[in-house]
């Protein structure tokens, strides 16, 4: 006679679902590494939210934090590298969010 094995929690078979399914692109694994890398408060106001050749979008809340992050840019795409594990983002661009 075989056991039958507990029932997996549902919280821990949903996160391999979503993990396996997320494509693997530049995109996506910036968005996956984003509040890691650039900071719960950052990851509050900012959103990267394209990627074209390297350069990934970042859309944030305003202004004064487009400005901001624009300055920081060159250590937020150094973390940004780190945590993916190769330099797939070569520059961010930040956008204001339009409503």
């Amino acid at each position: 006679m075989t056991r039958r094995r507990a029932p997996s929690p549902l919280g821990d078979v949903l996160a391999e679902a979503i993990a396996g399914s997320a494509p693997d692109t530049p995109l996506a694994r910036v968005q996956a590494v984003w509040p890691k890398a650039a900071g719960a408060v950052i990851a509050a106001e900012a959103t990267p939210a394209s990627e074209r050749e390297g350069t990934v979008t970042v859309e944030c809340s305003g202004a004064v934090w487009a400005q901001e992050l624009e300055l920081l840019s060159g250590d937020l795409t150094a973390r940004l590298n780190e945590a993916i594990g190769g330099p797939a983002v070569r520059r961010l661009r930040f956008v204001v969010k339009t409503p």
